[in-house]
């Protein structure tokens, strides 16, 4: 299934909509914007999705078997609408029969009716029926005292909002108008939740206007006004956003939640499994530089290490190799170069090392392809992982769709080079999720050309975590974010944009903070500051995006969110937790700025304002890296340790905290970073009990691969 859902618009049986403007032009000449949809199937293109419109026959199952969300869009016939469509607006039974199996099934339906429903000729309340829903022919009147009109029109009303407001379905919806609507009878409906309600002010007062309702494995949405999703009305108010949430969270039913994620042939290719375990018996053999000391030699261990075996095993993997060649003719000239390194490791003694002449022949970056496949096996140490220089295989996949190759022509980032994990051993079997060439044993350093991310196992640990704190903090996520974590493909697409602009970050801007700056004596939050200003710029651009239709931006600014502010700060040690304080002072920066709220033991969003107050919190932190230019090196440390702690807390017993006074500052910078806490900056309270919770499902996610998320997926 395509990662995005398909919407099918019902335009057969004689809508009084149609999907395109120039058609309603002829229904509507005089104001073709009152029988149009084109803009509200534009919005949902600007997402991604798919839109089409049914014109023609009988809606039957082989109609539906690839949608899903049914679109039914007002149908009327000629004596009271001007209509497109061959069909009279009358639904035979085996067509409602299709349709209610359709949802069961786990298929979306959101159906948009109106005022005076019975007045139009359809059956659409046989159809209703089926899921315990009635429309009641009226119109809403809004009295003319203190009644919630919508441009002083009585019969233009402003809903109340249903429970949860701003959460959930209704994130970021904190007003609607229905125009000329009738009301909805949800007595035989099974857990219905009500979107929007009349006024009390209204007649008829208290009744509901838009509802959802889950249908066996499916989902379903009715509007009692189908006008405020038209060209004329969808830019108004909330409606615009009211209409992606509903038709996002129909699409999110049992159907969606499939996935078609590819297997690779080669990972059960014999000849990758006898490499893989000899790969395995030898790396318990070398020590922490990658050496293996001969068998006379005292072992730091209670085995002792025979070069015999170690020349069995690397005879072994050469012959693996040679035989899995053809299958990686992109990498000819590495895997060539990677036979010469094993060999003349074995003419060293197996002393340390060095396989620089095979690292400089491997250029993944030049043959980004999407689904081309590679090879990989160095000694190394995995970052977050095995901390030795032992051998490690890999077989791997580069995602480079045509979108991201869009995407990073205009960010500019050659080196980038998004992966998904085939196979791996050991020191993989961690979290880890980097494949980096400086990680490797070698001579000499050389000028590096990539830098490898794990966008599956990202995306895995992602939507595992998040689906657990929501769960833990009552978090009503919105229906996009709700799908991210759903799917694994979308995680990982996402996960993809994500790095390929944040990584581009690292070397863009005003006097960068060094990158690599965790290698050098400097305080651990301004390594802190750099990741989250990276992360920052890359949120700005996903708004910007959004703005241009990129359909995948929108999830990448609730990844950043969601991942900085759950996984982040309860994963890993809390000794010098760079990551972890910028999860720390998001938070904080977003609590003080009442975008976050944490009452009564449920975590909710002011999703209208999230975007400005963390694009705010990136110009802070901008304007923070600007100004380093007018001071001295550990002036800016101080500056900055000032600015962070006025959203995290730092440790009571901090000496930093307490300023320049009670440094010492006239000497080396060495003594100002030994004075640095371990834990400079404390979990709150909040991330406390939330990392007790939630350790064990962190601790779940090392080695966790799209295949194993998957297969979570279907437990």
């Amino acid at each position: 299934m395509s990662v995005f859902p398909r919407v099918l618009v019902e335009q057969s049986h004689s809508s009084a909509w149609s999907l395109s403007r120039e058609t309603a032009a002829t229904m509507n000449p005089a104001n073709p914007a009152d029988a149009s949809l084109e803009l509200a199937a534009q919005a949902l293109r600007s997402r991604g999705f798919e839109v089409t419109g049914h014109t023609a026959g009988r809606l039957r199952a082989a109609a539906l078997q690839d949608t899903d969300v049914l679109v039914i869009d007002h149908p009327a016939d000629g004596r009271s609408e001007r209509v497109v469509g061959e069909l009279p607006p009358v639904f035979e039974r085996a067509e409602i029969d299709a349709v209610e199996e359709y949802v069961r099934a786990g298929g979306g339906l959101v159906v948009l009716a109106e005022c005076n429903q019975d007045t139009y000729g359809s059956n659409l309340g046989e159809l209703l029926a089926r899921f315990g829903v009635r429309i009641t022919s009226t119109m809403v009147q809004e009295t003319a005292q203190g009644g919630r009109r919508h441009h002083g029109n009585a019969s233009w009303v402003l809903a109340e909002m249903g429970g949860g407001l701003g959460q959930g379905l209704l994130a970021g919806v904190d007003e609607l108008c229905f125009y000329r609507a009738g009301v909805i009878d949800i007595t035989d409906a099974k857990d219905p939740v009500v979107l929007a309600r009349t006024s009390g002010t209204a007649a008829p007062a208290r009744e509901p206007l838009a509802v959802a309702l889950p249908f066996g494995a499916g989902r379903v949405v009715v509007l009692a006004d189908s006008d405020l999703v038209g060209d004329d009305s969808i830019e108004e108010l909330d409606h615009a956003r009211f209409w992606t949430n509903i038709v996002t969270w129909a699409s999110s039913g049992a159907r969606h939640a499939a996935t078609s994620l590819e297997r690779s042939e080669t990972a059960s290719a014999p000849e990758w499994l006898r490499l893989k375990a000899a790969v395995e018996e030898l790396r318990l053999m070398q020590s922490k530089d990658g050496s293996v000391p001969s068998a006379d030699h005292p072992s730091t261990g209670s085995e002792r290490r025979d070069h015999a075996r170690a020349g069995e095993l690397i005879e072994t993997m050469i012959t693996q190799i040679n035989a899995l060649a053809p299958r990686f003719p992109h990498d000819e000239a590495y895997l060539t170069a990677l036979v010469a390194d094993l060999q003349k490791w074995v003419g060293t003694a197996y002393t340390k090392p060095d396989f620089l002449d095979s690292l400089v022949e491997f250029r993944p970056d030049l043959s980004r392809t999407d689904g081309i496949e590679h090879l990989v096996v160095f000694p190394m140490y995995t970052q977050n992982g095995n901390p030795n220089r032992v051998f490690e295989a890999l077989l791997i996949t580069v995602t480079w769709p045509d979108w991201l190759a869009q995407v990073e022509s205009t960010y500019d980032n050659p080196m980038f080079l998004p992966v998904n994990f085939i196979d791996f051993t050991p020191g993989y079997d961690t979290n880890s999720a980097v494949l980096f060439p400086e990680t490797v044993a070698m001579r000499e350093v050389p000028k590096f050309h990539w830098g490898a991310i794990f966008c599956d196992r990202e995306g895995a640990r992602f939507r595992r975590v998040v689906k657990e704190a929501a769960t833990l903090l009552s978090l009503q996520l919105p229906p996009d974010a709700e799908r991210l974590v759903a799917s694994q493909e979308l995680a990982q697409s996402t996960f993809s944009m994500w790095d390929l602009i944040h990584d581009r970050t690292h070397s863009h801007g005003d006097l960068p903070f060094d990158p690599f700056m965790i290698k050098q004596r400097m305080p651990y939050w301004m390594y802190a500051l750099e990741e989250l200003r990276c992360d920052l710029n890359t949120f700005r651009q996903a708004v910007q995006l959004e703005a241009d239709g990129q359909p995948y931006a929108r999830s990448v600014q609730l990844a950043i969110l969601f991942d900085r502010l759950f996984r982040f700060p309860i994963t890993g040690e809390r000794s010098r937790n760079y990551d972890g304080l910028g999860g720390q002072l998001m938070f904080g920066y977003l609590h003080k700025h009442d975008a976050l709220r944490w009452t009564d033991n449920k975590l909710s969003f002011d999703w209208r304002r999230v975007p400005e107050v963390v694009v705010q919190l990136c110009d802070e932190v901008e304007h923070l890296y600007r100004s380093g230019i007018d001071r001295s090196r550990v002036g800016h440390w101080l500056a900055s340790h000032e600015f962070v702690a006025t959203y995290v807390a730092p440790n009571p017993a901090s000496t930093w905290a307490k300023g320049a006074a009670a440094l010492p500052l006239d000497g080396p910078t060495k003594p100002l970073n030994d004075l640095v806490m371990a834990d400079e900056f404390p979990l709150n309270v909040f991330y406390e009990a939330l990392r007790k919770k939630l350790a064990h499902v962190v601790a779940s996610t090392s080695g966790i691969t799209a295949v194993t998320a998957e297969e979570q997926d279907a437990a």
